[in-house]
């Protein structure tokens, strides 16, 4: 292909090359650096919603006050997109749009994202990209992970990872590679895997649990009833109940997580549900936030959870026996991930949050 280059063998388009726009448009197929192809934002632009949100909240003037994120802009944010960069790594916080990125990575703290930025699968909620990498792997990431989170001197990190399902093992072994060479360069540092669910294949969940890492999470995302509308049909809500069980039994000392988006329809009893759902899977923190439609292309926002409801969840979930639930409408599962186990909901103020918004 023209404006084709090498980097450590694997192409890459050169800058400027007219092969492909650099940036493809939402929804648009596009050719990766790798060679394959995949979907920008992880939703066809020609996708439905299948009248989900009619009369409902789904722009952005629609927002509530609390919701309203800093520009992501600081010292600290261009120091560690630089290491992001630089190492060619993906992050979620920047793939999945994550409101937070200015105020997590001007803490100095990032989500690495493992195995590439195009996923196998294409749930509703989310804008990563979709595609097939065709068993494509970085050879050198573990190596590259562990250096960054060096040079960001990090005293926790939280590693995710896209849906790998071209893989014959989910992309477990090189998960556990990562883990292991980011604890073999930073011994102190305390690793957070946040795992896709390895198509409930429990060796390959074992074989992450055993690398070393302090807290294994999987997402359960939503309640059961929304499962199938919300998330990719490969997944499903007992799969992930029954990965965090094994993973819980098979090595007690580590902890478990999972997180839960709200706004999409469910009820409170359904949330009731959920919590009581994960707390007998053994499941140790819960993280609550609010869903945010990331493009039009993807499910709309049904309802805005306001503050004090998320209060009132997480003391719900306490006296539940979570260890800690981290509760708030810009929480996501690795926000403010090394104060989890502080008991103070991470450090957030949702009461403030209420009184801000009625003084705007």
């Amino acid at each position: 292909m023209a404006g084709m280059a090498s980097l450590k063998d694997i192409p890459v388009l050169a800058e400027g090359a007219p092969a492909a726009r650099e940036t493809p448009r939402s929804g648009e197929k596009y050719a990766t650096p790798q060679g394959f192809t995949a979907i920008r934002d992880g939703i066809k632009a020609t996708a439905a919603t299948g009248g989900w949100g009619a009369g409902q909240p789904t722009g952005r003037s629609g927002k509530p006050a609390w919701l309203r994120a800093k520009a992501p802009t600081g010292q600290g944010f261009q120091a560690v997109k630089g290491i992001v960069k630089e190492h060619r790594l993906a992050t979620v916080c920047e793939e999945a749009k994550c409101p937070n990125i200015g105020e997590c990575w001007n803490a100095g703290t990032a989500t690495i994202m493992l195995m590439g930025a195009v996923c196998t699968r294409a749930c509703r909620f989310c804008a990563v990209d979709t595609g097939n990498p065709r068993r494509w792997l970085d050879a050198d990431e573990p190596e590259n992970a562990a250096r960054s989170v060096e040079l960001m001197k990090l005293k926790y990190v939280v590693v995710t990872s896209v849906n790998r399902d071209d893989l014959p093992d989910g992309g477990a072994g090189h998960y556990a590679a990562c883990i292991r060479a980011i604890k073999r360069r930073n011994p102190a540092t305390a690793v957070e895997a946040l795992t896709p669910d390895f198509q409930g294949v429990l060796e390959d969940v074992e074989t992450v649990v055993a690398s070393g890492l302090d807290v294994f999470a999987q997402n359960i995302e939503t309640v059961r009833r929304l499962t199938h509308p919300v998330r990719d049909p490969r997944a499903g809500y007992e799969r992930t109940l029954g990965v965090l069980e094994h993973a819980k039994r098979h090595a007690p000392g580590v902890l478990t997580k999972s997180s839960l988006m709200l706004g999409l329809g469910e009820s409170d009893a359904e949330v009731e549900e959920t919590l009581a759902d994960l707390r007998t899977a053994g499941v140790d923190i819960v993280t609550l936030g609010q869903y945010l439609r990331p493009t039009l292309h993807h499910l709309p926002v049904e309802r805005y959870v306001t503050p004090a409801q998320f209060d009132r969840y997480r003391a719900s979930a306490l006296a539940r026996g979570f260890l800690e639930c981290v509760s708030g409408p810009l929480v996501r599962s690795s926000y403010r991930a090394e104060q989890a186990l502080n008991r103070n909901n991470a450090g957030l103020d949702n009461a403030r949050l209420e009184s801000d918004k009625k003084a705007v």
